[in-house]
């Protein structure tokens, strides 16, 4: 391909509406542009890194057995009316109707439409295990569209769906998956990290997200500096020793409090640490109101509390809500005489001894507060958020924090949408059986954003060999100089008919200029010819990634170049791959 053709639009200013890396690179090297809020139009260059993503995905799924499909986008509301998420998914669901009325949605996830799928073509044990997979589309309403294609309201995502007759299926499809996606991200060129998560709308009872590790990730992540424990903030587990009781019970008193409301003014008020405290925090739906205790020093895990009481979501309670529930407004809730609400409290809560909370007045707090004397929760279960330097479970190793980006999630469904769809087989006796289900997403156009994040300079983009969209850019400092232009083209062609991916600028631009949009985009290798390098018949080849600048003749650079491409490609596989 010639610059001169390629519509690669680089952009020397930084677009306002960017906020991160990634977004402000892949608009500024003429990889996208924007359509609207969260919605993207990949330009040639963008494109052709969305295809190299998608074919590594194909062969790694091909390779687990996969059998790829195509599903409609648009969807049929009973099919999501038979799961029960028609309503339950939220307002992230574009929903539209056809002219006769009929009710439909653009495709979020597509569990419902593949179970209704294979619970007509699948009879017997003997069709299964079967996994299908697509590289579809999705399209999520969301509430605030940022960080570019990081969370947009269009993108490319691979779901796979594993259909199996037993839980022994599903445990070695699931771990297939999971070390296929290993090997999907290394290709990529990501370093990633699998971690545990709360499977959230999608459901089921296990699943692991893979983490992109980088500053910019909307997800908090903690993992053990001496095992492999890692999990997302929302479903961690971790370790916290409690003081020692001294056994010497306080009796329960009211303290006057004026305009004391916070944990922080608390503790200055009374001298007493934060981890003296019990923090109630009001939350509620449509059906319940909860009380959530933790200690004053730690945070409520809203995900964590949900699942506690069994629904997918509370709100933080209103004013309205604290007042009806407490007769106090916000600032002075507490769990001693609280009725109207379902107590939760989390362990270290029933560990305190003497402790201060709310006194459900206004202006009022208590001290000498002892759970279990004063107070009796309905549920003590975990509802605390981890932190990096709580203790590991494992007990020998210290959480440690990251930020990552969501870029897959592997689930074991187990029968949420076979039994509501329906979806079942006959067994060798002849009985019929609910299909056992897994569920496997890669986000494409994500994986392609954090890689950027990961792989970038303050000159541009730095491609891993495997995603370039182009691996060679020859540059000659003169395209007008007829000795220059000959021996490029030569060049150009050469490396053309050797099956190398290159991209020739021919543009009447200044040397700089193309050195900087080469930079920009990323090529891997940079071959530049100019006058100096022509006297010797040689050209001058610069790495992308290191900085590496070299000096060989004319007649090596093609093989020079087939070499370092298949050795960059070699090393970004894993083990598994190398050598076939």
């Amino acid at each position: 391909m010639r610059m001169s053709m390629l519509l690669a639009p680089t952009l020397r200013e930084v677009p306002a509406e960017a906020e991160i890396a990634s977004h402000k690179l892949m608009l500024r090297a003429g990889l996208m542009r924007k359509a609207a809020a969260g919605i993207y139009t990949y330009l040639p260059l963008g494109y052709r890194t969305l295809q190299k993503i998608e074919a590594i995905i194909r062969e790694e799924m091909n390779a687990a057995d996969g059998q790829e499909v195509l599903l409609p986008i648009l969807q049929p509301a009973e099919l999501w009316h038979e799961s029960n998420r028609w309503d339950d998914y939220g307002e992230e669901m574009f929903k539209l109707k056809d002219r006769n009325g009929r009710q439909f949605c653009l495709g979020p996830t597509h569990e419902e439409i593949i179970t209704a799928l294979v619970r007509t073509e699948i009879r017997s044990y003997r069709q299964l295990p079967l996994l299908l997979y697509q590289i579809q589309n999705k399209y999520r309403d969301e509430i605030r569209p940022r960080f570019g294609i990081m969370r947009g309201r269009e993108f490319i995502m691979k779901d796979l769906y594993s259909f199996d007759r037993d839980a022994q299926g599903l445990d070695k499809n699931y771990w297939k998956m999971y070390h296929a996606y290993e090997r999907v991200f290394a290709r990529c060129g990501l370093k990633t990290r699998p971690v545990e998560a709360d499977p959230g709308a999608i459901g089921g009872n296990m699943t692991h997200e893979f983490m992109a590790l980088a500053e910019a990730g909307e997800a908090e992540i903690v993992y053990c500096s001496h095992c492999d424990y890692a999990a997302n903030v929302e479903k961690a587990q971790s370790v916290i020793s409690s003081g020692k009781k001294t056994g010497v019970l306080e009796g329960l008193a009211k303290v006057s409090t004026p305009n004391i409301r916070t944990v922080e003014e608390l503790g200055e008020f009374l001298g007493r640490p934060a981890s003296d405290m019990i923090k109630t925090m009001l939350y509620h739906n449509s059906d319940m109101v909860v009380a959530a205790l933790v200690r004053g020093d730690h945070a409520v895990n809203d995900i964590k509390l949900a699942r506690a009481v069994g629904v997918m979501e509370l709100e933080l309670a209103d004013q309205a809500t604290i007042e009806e529930v407490t007769g106090a407004p916000m600032g002075f809730a507490g769990p001693v005489g609280l009725k109207g609400c379902r107590i939760i409290a989390d362990p270290t809560v029933m560990e305190m001894e003497n402790a201060i909370s709310g006194g459900n007045a206004v202006d009022v707090h208590m001290t000498g507060v002892n759970p279990g004397r004063d107070f009796k929760p309905d549920l003590v279960i975990d509802i605390r958020t981890a932190q990096p330097g709580d203790s590991c479970p494992c007990g020998q190793g210290t959480l440690i924090g990251a930020r990552g980006i969501e870029v897959g999630q592997v689930f074991k469904l187990g029968t949420k949408y076979s039994q509501a769809l329906g979806a079942t087989f006959l067994d060798e006796a002849g009985e019929e059986n609910l299909l056992i289900m897994g569920c496997y997403g890669i986000g494409v156009t994500r994986t392609m954003a954090a890689v950027v994040e990961q792989c970038h300079d303050d000159d541009g983009i730095i491609w891993p060999m495997s995603l370039a969209p182009y691996h060679v850019i020859v540059v000659p400092i003169n395209y007008r100089d007829e000795s220059q232009k000959a021996v490029v083209d030569a060049l150009y062609e050469d490396l053309t008919m050797a099956g190398i991916e290159v991209v020739l600028d021919d543009r009447n631009e200044r040397p700089g200029v193309k050195f900087k949009d080469a930079d920009l985009i990323g090529f891997p290798i940079r071959i530049t010819v100019g006058p100096r390098t022509l006297e010797n018949k040689e050209a001058e080849v610069r790495l992308r990634s290191t900085g590496e600048e070299y000096v060989i003749p004319l007649s090596e650079v093609v093989t020079n170049a087939k070499e370092r491409i298949r050795r960059a490609i070699e090393a970004e596989l894993p083990d598994s791959r190398r050598g076939r």
